[in-house]
């Protein structure tokens, strides 16, 4: 099942001007009554597809990413990989939606794309059992771009600032609830030329791996994000160009690049 967060282009058709939750059915989109991480039901308003604004799919509280997870990348930033999980937190005020424009910043002069796979909790996890499924506790799952400021996270060493400007966390287009994360061909595109390409089974540490020992850290509430880690291949952004990331069984995240605010 997808689930999406919407606006419909003609609001005068909404039944409410505030962004809504649906679920997608074709080519139509039809109105939940609360969040996928609720108790919903299916409302009587529908929507083509084509008539409406896809948002972002979630509002997370907490977006916690995972560094080098996978080799290649690791090893293309000439890093070794970790003994555990790198985590690292970008803000909320970071995400954006699809087709959403990625703003460059006057602070860097090297931004770069990292598509990544992104978990989306489901229900309150907290220090998870070794007998315990942790993928029973996500929503499902969705594209991510971990969009960084190279210069910046090589001058200071951590990543708070390279990660954590606005707009430097595109997620969408939808949320998939119905996956097998295991073995996805994931990919990244700059103006239609292939950038990453890989598949989520050479990561280090695995989906489930990540939602169990990250509970054990921090407590995950519904809606919280958790970015998987980007393959070998990240490249720099410029102005006017378009970068999509493509998840077989999810879709296809896209979204323009705009020069710096003056």
């Amino acid at each position: 099942m997808r689930f999406c967060r919407f606006l419909p282009l003609d609001q005068s058709a909404a039944p409410s001007p505030a962004p809504a939750y649906g679920v997608i059915e074709g080519d139509t989109v039809r109105e939940i009554t609360a969040s996928p991480w609720s108790s919903w039901q299916r409302a009587s308003h529908t929507f083509p597809l084509s008539s409406v604004r896809l948002l972002t799919p979630v509002d997370p509280r907490k977006i916690v990413c995972v560094g080098r997870n996978y080799a290649a990348h690791a090893a293309e930033l000439g890093n070794e990989l970790p003994k555990e999980p790198l985590i690292f937190l970008k803000p909320s005020s970071s995400v954006v939606g699809p087709d959403e424009p990625i703003v460059l910043t006057k602070y860097s002069q090297r931004v770069e794309h990292e598509g990544e796979l992104a978990l989306v909790i489901g229900r309150r996890c907290s220090h998870l059992d070794d007998h315990e499924d942790p993928l029973s506790y996500l929503a499902g799952y969705s594209c991510l771009n971990d969009v960084t400021a190279r210069d910046l996270q090589k001058a200071d060493v951590q990543f708070t600032r390279a990660k954590g400007f606005d707009t430097f966390c595109p997620v969408g287009p939808w949320i998939e609830s119905q996956l097998d994360p295991s073995d996805l061909a994931i990919e990244t595109h700059v103006n239609s030329a292939s950038r990453q390409s890989a598949r989520t089974s050479l990561m280090a540490y695995s989906p489930a791996f990540l939602v169990r020992w990250i509970s054990r850290m921090m407590t995950l509430d519904p809606g919280d994000v958790i970015a998987t880690g980007t393959p070998a291949g990240v490249g720099p952004l410029v102005a006017g160009d378009s970068v999509e990331v493509r998840i077989a069984g999810i879709g296809v995240l896209r979204n323009p690049v705009h020069a710096p605010r003056a």
